[in-house]
């Protein structure tokens, strides 16, 4: 989402034509062209008739983060210490439907994006449940494709200054905003694609990926029912990890009986970086915390993996992107 929070961003007068146009460019796209036997090719082609792809890119998405209003500087600069990248000026805006202030600022990086939030007033619901937001080419559209694909709608699409918003909730319980621009950003690719880590039971996990994969159009690139579960901080015992890739970037669902140890769960996002240990150095000399130490996972697509936590409570996985 760059959503509503970033709405202050220097936005391209770009036209909605060409915003459409940007779906065909996203770097997933060469990965859903062989859809398989005639008969699931036949049902792909009959969904995407119905519900086009409304993604649009993966430096488009960014994480949601709460954090208070006097921890604000203190987690910008630690993140921007971190992994690079620029923050846009702060200001105080109504990013709800009803009345609220919050000071927002949005943090590009080349690892991903954030939409940072210091509430000035309570928070109205279910707004801070939502993780992610997603730039769509249509809010009309990407809420009926969410409701066709099983999501419920939790708010209905409501106005900001420069676009639309809503916020959906999936099966299993995951919560993300769908945004749209009338003028469409324009930006770089990411150096590195961050996972949406995403944590559900075993009662609703192939629910889930099952709508979610029919909504994003996306594809699952692996399913690993004996993963090793060190990565969510159970080693010795094994885990189920889906990893899938679509337009809106990449998701890691990791599939639990819910019992998981701090943080596991707490986390919204994982960070592929070149080298695990030098960003943790960067980020303990920024002011973060190492939750949990280097893992070299066994059996997990995640390679190396630590847990930090930022100034104000942000906690996000860095793993190994090589």
């Amino acid at each position: 989402m760059f959503h509503s929070l970033q709405r202050f961003r220097p936005l391209a007068a770009v036209s909605a034509a060409l915003l459409i146009g940007l779906t065909g460019l996203t770097p997933f796209t060469s990965a859903f062209a062989d859809a398989g036997p005639p008969e699931v090719a036949s049902a792909k082609t009959a969904l995407a008739a119905r519900h086009p792809d409304v993604s649009v890119g993966p430096q488009y998405d960014t994480t949601h983060v709460y954090v208070a209003s006097a921890d604000l500087d203190a987690f910008v600069n630690s993140f921007i210490a971190t992994f690079g990248g620029k923050a846009s000026p702060r200001a105080v805006f109504t990013v709800t439907p009803t009345p609220s202030r919050t000071a927002s600022q949005y943090v590009q990086t080349p690892v991903g994006m954030l939409s940072v939030f210091g509430f000035e007033t309570p928070v109205p619901y279910p707004f801070g449940n939502e993780r992610t937001g997603y730039l769509v080419t249509n809010i009309d559209q990407a809420v009926k494709a969410a409701r066709a694909a099983g999501a419920d709608v939790l708010v209905d699409s409501f106005d900001d200054p420069i676009g639309k918003d809503a916020i959906i909730q999936w099966p299993g319980g995951l919560t993300m905003q769908l945004y749209w621009h009338t003028k469409a950003p324009n930006y770089a690719p990411l150096q590195s694609v961050p996972d949406n880590r995403v944590y559900v039971s075993r009662y609703e996990a192939d629910n889930f990926v099952r709508r979610w994969v029919h909504f994003s159009h996306g594809k699952v690139l692996s399913d690993n029912p004996r993963a090793d579960g060190g990565v969510i901080g159970r080693p010795g015992e094994t885990i189920r990890e889906i990893h899938i890739a679509s337009g809106f970037g990449r998701m890691v669902v990791f599939v639990t009986d819910g019992k998981l140890p701090f943080p596991f769960g707490r986390d919204t996002t994982g960070y592929a970086v070149d080298d695990v240990a030098q960003t943790l150095q960067r980020a303990q000399a920024a002011g973060a915390k190492v939750l949990y130490a280097p893992y070299a996972s066994n059996g997990s697509a995640a390679g190396k993996t630590a847990m930090l936590e930022f100034p104000g409570g942000y906690i996000a996985e860095v793993h190994d992107g090589r």
